[in-house]
């Protein structure tokens, strides 16, 4: 039996009786919709633990290939969202908080998940903005020269006091 290939054009999420609603096309071109309904989860539940769950559920993992564990997430911490009573514009505004960096932040003083969190949506930001050589508008070899507009502080250890390397 051959596997069926699925292609995913829209996730997104039903409030009233929670459900993930995926709409894909199907291996003959046909546009369908799955709804996935979401039970056990409340105000207090973990939404990347939900997320986890329901992507390698062998009932949705064929139709959420396509889908990324950070796009469920989402959906889910909108659900969360929702469940608290929050305001649809409130809890994007959150999500959006928690997806970006603070770049007076210490990151000294986070705990080791915190500093993953941090790293993680580093790499996603590099990612994004990372140039390929497939890109039209790569270039090999870039210079850039740097302005200061403040005098730099030195240190004793930036002195070189045996000569060199």
């Amino acid at each position: 039996m051959a596997t069926m290939r699925y292609k995913a054009m829209k996730c997104g999420i039903r409030f009233e009786s929670p459900a993930i609603i995926l709409l894909y096309e199907n291996s003959e071109g046909k546009t369908r919709r799955r709804i996935m309904p979401i039970r056990n989860f409340s105000k207090f539940s973990d939404c990347s633990r939900a997320a986890e769950q329901l992507k390698n559920n062998p009932r949705h993992k064929q139709y959420l290939e396509q889908v990324s564990l950070k796009q469920l997430e989402k959906l889910y911490k909108i659900l969360r969202g929702h469940l608290k009573g929050d305001s649809l514009q409130v809890t994007l505004n959150g999500i959006k908080k928690e997806e970006t960096i603070d770049p007076d932040e210490d990151l000294n003083k986070l705990d080791d998940k915190e500093l993953a969190k941090r790293k993680s949506i580093m790499d996603d930001i590099f990612e994004k903005n990372r140039k390929k050589k497939d890109d039209p508008d790569f270039e090999y070899n870039v210079e850039v020269n740097f302005t200061q507009d403040k005098v730099v502080e030195t240190c004793g250890w930036d002195e070189d006091s045996e000569g060199g390397f």
